[in-house]
């Protein structure tokens, strides 16, 4: 970010204190820092601490009292003070999204907080439409100036580094605290300098390639869509640790990036006897592969094994019932909720990068209850 997007001094002290204020540390009777005390904290000039607090004060948050100090007002609590921004630009892609936002609208209302939704399915052809709609709701979220924002960056867009990238700016320059769910801004394994709550997509990988080896699988490959999210990339390189560790060289096309409904594609590159087993990168794309598969006359799991991830509702509904890694969405949204009020409270806290624990779930599609099946 530049000097001249840099956020003002007065701003961001007063983001602070607002920040300590939901966090409790002050009550109507309590006396809040002076000009003095401000000057001395953040190394500012005084005009500077005395900004911060008109801040403050224009907002009906604060009194100041001849004589006495700087004091919250009782009951004065602006509304902002209790939103929170959802912006989840792409949650009609994948079912996961549905739960965790579900999850935190409930701890957001538990905790006397109003969500904001801010997203949107992707349909065909609307990408440009979902990156305008995407900062308009981040420019609503910055007039609101909502307590903080949780937000799932971009995935399938062509230019989503850049798309992230300029809305988390907007919110970074605004002072408000965001935290990241389930993907980075930026490509595996590089991190950036916002809080990331997900599951551990490194650990999944090599959990459900390692249980496809013991199974006697052979020539395991891992399909995804082209443009897939960072998330995918660190499943593949979990995959690739499975598969090193029991002296298997990993070789470029091992990774099949495609479309799981086309016929054809799927015959030459999966049903053609090349690989054994595939792991998919969500369960969206192991249902429609498993499909397309039935059409071809491809039995599984007697002549090819196929594994998801994410666990959705429907994945034990399939025929056959699919093998996948299970995602807490209800621990990643208690998670990612108290990561944000820990950040609202403390700005100065470290970057910080919360993984959970990913659950396999083994069903029918892995051939693991075949005859000899491990």
């Amino acid at each position: 970010m530049s000097d001249a997007d840099a956020v003002p001094k007065h701003r961001d002290i007063s983001r602070q204190l607002l920040a300590e204020i939901l966090a409790g540390k002050y009550q109507a009777t309590d006396r809040l820092p002076s000009e003095a005390q401000l000057v001395k904290r953040f190394g500012v000039s005084r005009p500077t601490a005395a900004r911060a607090l008109r801040d403050l004060q224009d907002e009906g948050l604060i009194e100041r009292r001849a004589g006495s100090g700087t004091y919250l007002r009782e009951q004065a609590k602006p509304a902002s003070l209790r939103q929170l921004g959802l912006l989840v630009p792409e949650r009609g892609t994948t079912e996961i999204f549905e739960q965790i936002c579900g999850e935190l609208s409930s701890l957001a209302r538990a905790h006397d907080y109003a969500l904001l939704f801010g997203g949107a399915a992707l349909a065909p052809g609307e990408a440009d439409a979902s990156r305008e709609h995407a900062r308009a709701v981040c420019d609503r979220f910055v007039e609101q100036r909502v307590a903080g924002v949780f937000f799932a960056p971009f995935e399938t867009v062509a230019d989503r580094e850049e798309v992230n990238r300029d809305l988390t700016e907007r919110l970074r320059g605004a002072g408000i605290p965001l935290v990241l769910l389930d993907r980075d801004v930026v490509g595996f394994p590089r991190r950036s300098s916002f809080d990331l709550v997900s599951i551990d997509n490194f650990a999944g990988g090599f959990l459900i390639a390692e249980h496809l080896l013991k199974l006697g699988c052979k020539r395991p490959v891992f399909l995804a869509r082209p443009g897939s999210a960072p998330t995918i990339d660190a499943r593949i390189a979990g995959m690739r640790e499975a598969l090193d560790r029991v002296g298997r060289a990993w070789a470029r096309e091992w990774v099949l990036l495609g479309d799981p409904e086309k016929p054809g594609w799927v015959r030459a590159r999966i049903a053609d006897g090349s690989c054994d087993a595939v792991v998919c990168a969500n369960d969206l794309t192991a249902a429609q592969l498993l499909r397309t598969l039935e059409g071809l006359h491809v039995r599984v799991p007697r002549d090819l094994r196929v594994a998801g991830f994410d666990d959705v509702p429907y994945a034990a509904l399939l025929t056959p019932a699919l093998t996948t890694m299970h995602q807490p969405c209800r621990d990643l949204a208690v998670t990612a909720f108290r990561a944000l009020a820990e950040r609202m409270a403390d700005p100065a806290l470290p970057t910080r990068t919360l993984m959970l624990a990913p659950r396999l779930v083994v069903r029918e599609s892995c051939g693991a209850y075949l005859p000899g099946g491990g």
